[in-house]
């Protein structure tokens, strides 16, 4: 049986989501009653906006190594655990998976948002395109989600 990954708010939910994409599927899961403001990236430069928790150790070891391939800063990166950060949709919600959004697209979460933040960086760009392919962004979600249940013992091993 496949595990599905965490699920967006229900619409009986408070949230500002608007428009988020769970990757693992392609339609729209949650859109709130309410209009949220448009996110878009702070810089015109900037072609994606992403979301990570700095607080986490395995987190912002990742997200260093990406800002060292981001040459051209082309990716926003809005970092959760701050006093006042950029949050969209519920805080909880963001640091439950990792969320990305392209300029002028909707929010995606999970490999999905991965694969967008990797488009971003022209020496990932061919990996970020090849995950536009359902069936592989289908295992690499699934890897993802397999990584979430890792991730607390590793945050552990590294704090």
């Amino acid at each position: 049986m496949r595990s599905r990954p965490a699920m967006l708010p229900s619409p009986a939910q408070p949230a500002c989501a608007k428009g988020v994409k769970d990757s693992s599927v392609s339609l729209v899961k949650f859109t709130a009653q309410a209009a949220a403001p448009d996110v878009s990236p702070a810089s015109s430069e900037a072609a994606v906006t992403v979301w990570y928790d700095g607080a986490c150790p395995l987190c912002a070891r990742e997200i260093a190594w990406f800002r060292r391939l981001d040459r051209r800063s082309a990716i926003r990166f809005e970092d959760i655990s701050q006093a006042e950060p950029s949050c969209p949709i519920d805080p909880g919600l963001l640091l439950s998976r990792f969320h990305a959004q392209e300029q002028g697209k909707p929010i995606v979460s999970g490999a999905a948002a991965f694969a967008a933040m990797w488009r971003a960086i022209p020496v990932l760009r061919p990996f970020g395109e090849l995950a536009r392919l359902p069936p592989l962004l289908g295992a690499l979600e699934w890897l993802y989600v397999a990584f979430l249940r890792i991730r607390p013992r590793l945050q552990r091993l590294l704090s």
